[in-house]
C-alpha cells in the first residue's frame, strides 16, 4: 500500500504540507471502506491538494477544522467540488484525523434551548433509570418536544404549572390529526413524561391519571399479507449472480421463512448463526430474544452470501452495504427499500410495500396448514396471545367448521 500511495503522489507534484505523514494511513483507511482503486487515487489527490493549501495558509494538523474545508473548496474550483466528491473526501479525512487524536473534536457553540434540555433529561431518564431502549427515547422525543413548545413556548419551563387541562387538550389535538397507532405513541410518551416529572421534577402526583386513552378497538383490521404466489415471484426474480442479489435474496428468505422484523434482520451478526445446531439467534422487541431453527434454504442463501457476496471487513454485522463506504445497513428502513425493489422487479401488486406483510403471510400460511395459535405466537415471538389471535379472522374455512347449522336448514 505504501508503494502504491507514493506512486499516486508523483502523478503531478510532490506532496507537501502537514498531512504528508498521514497519507499512507488514510489510504489504508479508505481502502478498508471498500473504495475501488480508481476512487482511492482520486481521494488521495484531493488530500494532497488540501495539504498544500494548509501549508500555504500556515495551518497545522492540530488546528485543522471543518471551516478550513469550506475555505479550501471555495478557493479550489468551487464549481466542481459538488460533483467530484471533494467535500465527502475531506469530511472523511477530518473524521479520520479526529478519531486518531490528530486534530481536536469540534466544540459545540450552539446554546441548548430549555425545551431541548428538558427533552434530553427525560431521554436520559428513560435509558438510565427505566432501562428502556434508546429507540424508545427517539420515539418519544418529538411528542414531548411539541407538548413543551406549545405549552411554554420560549418562556421558562415550569413543570409545576402543568394542569390536567393542558395534557388533555394536547392529547385531543394529537389524536385528531394522527392515526390511532401514532396517537397511542403520543399517550405512552405523555404517561412516561408525567411519571418522570413526578419522580424528578415538580409535577403534581394527581396528574398521573390525567392522560386520556385513545379510543381503539382490537382486532378491527385483517392483516394485509402478501400472497404465497407473490412471495414466490419475489424470490424467483431476485438475481443471485450479483453481490447485491446474494444479500437481498438471503434477506427476503428470512422475511418469508421466519417472519423476522426489519429491525431484527438489521441487528443480526456473524455470531447470530449456530451452523452446527442449524439455528439462528434473533434479538426481538422488548428484549425478547430466542434461538429459531434455520431452514435449509435460508442457511444456503446466507452461506452463499458469506462466501461470495459479503465484503471482507472486520465488522461483525451480518448484512453489509455493498457500496463504499462499506458498513452495516443502518436503519431498518433499508429492509423496506430492499423489499420495494424486489416487488417492483417481480411485477406483482401486493396489498402493501412494506416488509411486515411477509410476516403476516407466514402466520396465515401456518394457520391454514393446521398450526395452533400458540405455535404461531411462539414462532413470531408475540408477547401477548391476543396479538396472534387476529390471524384467526383470515382463516375463514376453519371458522366455518365451527359455526352451527341454521335451525330448520337452508331455505
Amino acid at each position: 500500500m505504501s508503494q502504491y500511495s507514493h506512486a499516486l503522489w508523483k502523478l503531478k507534484q510532490d506532496l507537501s504540507g502537514p498531512l504528508i505523514g498521514q497519507l499512507d494511513a488514510f489510504a489504508i483507511h479508505i481502502e478498508s471502506l471498500g473504495f475501488p482503486r480508481q476512487y482511492l487515487g482520486r481521494q488521495l489527490r484531493v488530500v494532497a491538494n488540501f495539504s498544500r493549501w494548509l501549508k500555504d495558509n500556515n495551518v497545522t494538523i492540530k488546528n485543522i477544522r471543518t471551516r478550513h474545508v469550506s475555505l479550501f473548496l471555495n478557493t479550489h474550483h468551487p464549481e466542481k467540488c459538488g460533483t467530484t466528491g471533494e467535500h465527502a473526501t475531506l469530511k472523511r479525512l477530518i473524521n479520520f484525523l479526529q478519531e486518531h487524536g490528530l486534530c481536536q473534536q469540534p466544540v459545540q457553540q450552539t446554546k441548548q434551548s430549555q425545551v431541548q434540555k428538558a427533552v434530553d433529561d427525560f431521554g436520559c431518564y428513560l435509558v438510565v433509570e427505566r432501562n428502556l431502549s434508546p429507540k424508545t427515547r427517539i420515539q418519544y422525543a418529538p411528542t414531548i418536544t411539541r407538548f413543551l413548545s406549545e405549552r411554554f413556548g420560549r418562556k421558562k419551563i415550569n413543570l409545576s404549572r402543568l394542569s390536567a387541562a393542558d395534557i388533555i387538550s394536547f392529547i385531543q389535538k394529537e389524536a385528531s390529526r394522527r392515526s390511532i397507532a401514532r396517537a397511542k405513541v403520543a399517550t405512552n410518551a405523555m404517561r412516561a413524561f408525567i411519571r418522570y416529572g413526578i419522580q424528578c421534577c415538580d409535577i403534581a402526583p394527581n396528574l398521573s391519571s390525567a392522560v386520556p386513552s385513545v379510543a381503539a378497538w382490537t382486532m378491527t383490521d385483517i392483516p394485509r399479507a402478501i400472497s404465497l404466489s407473490d412471495v414466490q415471484a419475489v424470490l424467483s426474480h431476485c438475481p443471485r449472480d450479483t453481490l447485491i442479489g446474494l444479500r437481498d435474496y438471503a434477506i427476503l428468505l428470512l422475511l418469508a421463512r421466519l417472519g423476522l422484523r426489519s429491525g431484527e434482520i438489521v441487528g443480526l451478526t456473524l455470531d447470530s448463526i449456530d451452523w452446527e445446531a442449524g439455528s439462528i439467534f434473533v434479538a426481538g422487541k422488548l428484549a425478547k430474544s430466542t434461538w429459531l431453527p434455520l431452514p435449509a434454504d435460508v442457511g444456503d442463501a446466507i452461506s452463499s452470501y458469506l462466501l461470495h457476496g459479503r465484503p471482507q471487513i472486520p465488522d461483525r454485522t451480518l448484512f453489509l452495504r455493498t457500496m463504499a463506504p462499506i458498513g452495516p445497513l443502518g436503519a431498518q428502513q433499508t429492509i423496506a427499500t430492499i423489499v420495494n425493489a424486489a416487488i417492483k422487479r417481480a411485477g406483482v401488486s401486493p396489498p402493501t410495500r412494506g416488509s411486515h406483510q411477509f410476516r403476516h403471510a407466514l402466520a396465515t400460511n401456518l394457520l391454514s396448514k393446521g398450526a395452533s395459535i400458540d405455535d404461531i405466537g411462539r414462532i413470531l415471538r408475540h408477547r401477548h396471545a391476543k396479538t396472534t389471535n387476529i390471524y384467526t379472522k383470515v382463516h375463514v374455512d376453519a371458522l366455518r367448521a365451527l359455526s352451527l347449522p341454521w335451525p330448520g336448514g337452508v331455505r
